[in-house]
């Protein structure tokens, strides 16, 4: 069960990624757009698991690596933004939301 801190710094990581990937989305995928799903984080909030989904599907784990080889990039943006709010920016591990493809994936199949 989260506790009403981790859900606060979760919103907040939330904003300032869904922010950061607004501005910079074409440095890490270029033509695409990528938005932020949602964030979770541990408990002793070390530790962020961001939850990415990117439009146009094709070519996911291309833009997700080229994500994570700029995680320690994305972090200190993050943390320039954040920094007055929270005394360590927590470490940042970026995952693929496939809840839309799943969706559509049964969305089709029923439709069949």
């Amino acid at each position: 069960m989260e506790s009403t801190r981790q859900k606060k710094v979760s919103r907040l990581l939330q904003k300032e990624a869904a922010d950061l990937f607004l501005r910079k989305g074409n440095e890490f995928a270029h033509g695409k757009m990528i938005s932020v799903t949602k964030v979770r984080i541990s408990p002793d909030l070390s530790v962020a698991r961001i939850y990415l989904s990117i439009f146009p599907s094709d070519g996911q784990d291309v833009v997700l690596n080229g994500i994570q080889e700029h995680s320690a990039k994305i972090r200190y943006e993050i943390g320039q933004k954040v920094g007055k709010q929270l005394r360590i920016v927590p470490a940042l591990a970026f995952f693929i939301d496939d809840s839309l493809d799943y969706i559509d994936n049964i969305d089709r199949l029923l439709k069949t």
